[in-house]
């Protein structure tokens, strides 16, 4: 597991365990679906899993209860999406995506990024991170930057930190500045978590004193 989990080397024996037991039940419980002529293997989906129960460390966790299927894909996928245009006409856009989380069902990955992102630890950059916060996110129905938390007191501190810290990085992106998230985050309040997740994992130091991207070595 070290080769591709580089970050389980990182963790206390106690921890290790813990995340060894998340990885059984995930694989048990979670089916894979090679796309794009992709055959699955089980560094697939270990390295997959192993990532994903990294975001269930010390969480009462049902195991991403809403997700059945993780597609993946060899490399980038496209896919395509119907947007309103001019004179109520209707247009198709195509996008090239590394991941996509949808609310019930699926999560789907490009093999490529998955172990791209596992090799590198710090470019704060973790397709399964990001895609597996959004599944965290969209648990209680709605994708509002919110995952579940242990008590509904704790709702009120976490709207109030995400909503600041959210607000900097849109005013950040709109002045162009750098910042210690990927700006993708000012997308809205869902990406800004997804994003954010994927610092705290890689670049946990350059986010906790607000290092900008552009200044990481």
């Amino acid at each position: 597991m070290g080769r591709n989990v580089p970050f389980y080397g990182r963790l206390s024996p106690e921890d290790q365990r813990e995340l060894q037991g998340h990885i059984q039940i995930f694989l048990a419980e979670k089916r894979f679906e090679g796309c794009g002529g992709l055959a699955i293997t089980d560094e697939i989906r270990v390295t997959i899993a192993a990532h994903a129960c990294l975001l269930l460390l010390h969480r009462e966790t049902d195991y991403y209860p809403l997700l059945v299927t993780i597609l993946v894909y060899p490399h980038t996928f496209v896919v395509s999406r119907y947007q309103p245009g001019p004179a109520g006409q209707v247009i198709e856009a195509t996008q090239t995506l590394a991941g996509e989380s949808w609310r019930h069902g699926n999560v789907v990955l490009a093999w490529d990024d998955v172990q791209h992102s596992a090799f590198d630890l710090h470019d704060g950059h973790n397709v399964v991170f990001h895609e597996f916060a959004h599944q965290l996110d969209e648990e209680d129905g709605s994708a509002n930057g919110a995952p579940i938390l242990p008590r509904r007191s704790m709702y009120r501190a976490w709207a109030r930190i995400l909503g600041s810290d959210y607000a900097e990085l849109v005013r950040d992106a709109e002045q162009g500045r750098p910042s210690a998230l990927d700006q993708y985050g000012a997308t809205n309040p869902t990406e800004f978590f997804a994003v954010a997740t994927e610092a705290f994992f890689e670049t946990p130091v350059n986010l906790r004193a607000g290092i900008p991207n552009s200044m990481r070595n």
